[in-house]
C-alpha cells in the first residue's frame, strides 16, 4: 500500500520515538505489560491530536498504515529509544552515557524530538493537553524523575469521559424516580432469564 500523506508519515516516524521513551520508562520501572499498553494507547492518542493541531489536512487513516500504529508498537517493544529509556531508569546513568555505551555511534531521537515538540506545545500553551509528551521531555532533561511518569499521565485528558466536565462540580441534573428504578430493575431481571 502506498501512502500519499508523506508529511504524516514523517511526523509519525518522529513522534513514535517519544512514546517509545515512555514505554522504556515503564519497562525500567517494572510496571508491566498492561501499563505499557496504556502508555502506547495514550501516546497514539497524543500523536493523532498533535498532528491534527499542528498539521491540519493530515489524514487520520495514515495512522492505521504500517508507518503509524504498527511502527509505534514495534518501536515501543524493541526500538533503541525504549531500550535506552529502560536502562536510564535502571542504571541511573545519563541518556548521553547510555547512547555512547549502547548505540555504537547511532543517535537517540526520542529525547531530541520530545524537546522540539515541547517548544511547539509551549508556543500554544498546550503542554497540559499532551501530558505524555511533556512528561517524557521533562524526564529526559532531568526536570522530573522517571518514577513520577505515571503521576504525570494519570489525569490524562483521554481518561476524562466525554461530557464529564459539565458535571465535574455539579450533581447530575436529574434524580431518578422510584418508578424509574423499579422499571430498570424489572428490565434487568428479564435479561438474566
Amino acid at each position: 500500500v502506498v501512502v500519499d500523506d508523506a508529511d504524516t508519515v514523517e511526523i509519525c516516524g518522529a513522534l513514535k520515538n517519544i512514546v517509545a521513551c515512555g514505554a522504556g520508562f515503564v519497562d525500567g520501572l517494572g510496571l508491566g505489560d498492561n501499563t505499557k499498553a496504556a502508555v502506547i494507547r495514550l501516546g497514539l492518542m497524543e500523536m493523532v491530536k498533535f498532528v491534527d493541531e499542528f498539521f491540519p489536512g493530515s489524514k487520520l487513516g495514515t495512522f492505521f498504515e504500517s508507518c503509524g500504529v504498527a511502527d509505534l508498537i514495534t518501536t515501543c517493544y524493541g526500538g533503541r529509544n525504549r531500550r535506552i529509556s529502560e536502562a536510564f531508569v535502571r542504571t541511573g546513568k545519563t541518556i548521553l552515557e547510555l547512547e555512547k555505551e549502547m548505540l555504537n555511534g547511532q543517535k537517540l531521537q526520542g529525547p531530541f524530538t520530545a524537546g522540539e515538540v515541547n517548544v511547539m506545545l509551549k508556543s500554544k500553551a498546550m503542554e497540559n493537553r499532551f501530558p505524555l509528551f511533556t512528561a517524557v521531555h521533562k524526564i529526559c532533561i532531568g526536570q522530573i524523575s522517571p518514577d513520577k511518569f505515571l503521576d504525570c499521565i494519570k489525569s490524562h485528558p483521554e481518561h476524562i469521559p466525554k461530557g464529564a466536565p459539565q458535571y465535574a462540580n455539579n450533581p447530575i441534573p436529574w434524580k431518578p424516580s422510584i418508578s424509574f428504578l423499579q422499571g430498570a430493575l424489572k428490565w434487568m431481571r428479564k435479561l438474566r432469564y
